[in-house]
């Protein structure tokens, strides 16, 4: 099974972390004008990855509608995606308190990217999402993710409530957002193992997701405004993990 990432910075990831995963590069003709893809090709001679040389037309054709920026690769997906049984052994190697983010049906390519990008200069170790209603790692959230959906463990579960009883398992408080709580973001500790929940933006979390938070909070908004974007409340909520554990 492959899937196609573009871009010049998430192909760029791909070939310094994992370029056993790239079956073929698809550069735009005029690459050896452009020093940043002369040296995406350099790299992928190195690695022994096939090239193909191709018209804007053709290049455009594989990811129609899309800003490649001169770049396709096609990768082995299989390779990529971590599942459920990989939780374990990501919070065993995690450097510091474990932080895991978890997207309760963000449908979104854009939103998701956005969160994968944040999440990733956060320093979140996994994010969590369920398989329904929930966005796959496509070409456009890897774009917009700028390469953290390369590096980041996306992992789509069957029963995210299931799911979250065995991270609470393993030592992780479960930090959830909503509208409906007095308590704010920052009347909780954030020091230990921690993950933070965040609901779509149409519906928020689920009930049974809810339930199964160990704190709910909310963030303050003085403004007019009744919610956030899900990227920017995921961004708001991680960084105040930071803040309390740098």
């Amino acid at each position: 099974m492959s899937s196609k990432i573009f871009g010049i910075h998430v192909v760029q990831t791909v070939l310094d972390n994992n370029p056993d995963e790239i079956s073929t590069i698809c550069l735009q003709e005029n690459y050896v004008k452009n020093r940043k893809l002369s040296a995406i090709a350099k790299h992928a001679k190195r690695a022994g990855i096939r090239m193909l040389v191709l018209k804007r037309k053709q290049l455009d054709g594989h990811v129609p509608n899309a800003n490649h920026q001169g770049v396709v690769a096609f990768i082995d997906a299989s390779n990529v995606l971590p599942g459920e049984n990989d939780l374990e052994t990501i919070l065993e190697n995690a450097v510091g308190s474990p932080l895991i983010l978890i997207l309760d049906q963000i449908q979104d390519p854009h939103n998701l990217g956005a969160c994968l990008r944040t999440a990733k200069a956060a320093g979140v170790h996994a994010v969590l999402a369920p398989k329904d209603n929930s966005v796959s790692l496509t070409a456009v959230v890897k774009k917009v993710a700028c390469g953290a959906a390369e590096t980041l463990p996306y992992i789509q579960v069957t029963n995210l409530a299931r799911s979250m009883k065995k991270l609470q398992a393993m030592g992780v408080w479960i930090t959830g957002t909503a509208l409906e709580t007095e308590r704010t973001i920052y009347d909780v500790d954030y020091k230990g193992s921690t993950a933070i929940v965040v609901g779509s933006e149409g519906a928020g979390m689920r009930r049974l997701i809810k339930a199964q938070c160990d704190y709910v909070v909310k963030i303050p908004m003085p403004g007019d405004m009744e919610s956030l974007n899900a990227s920017v409340a995921a961004g708001i909520c991680l960084f105040e993990v930071v803040r309390q554990r740098l």
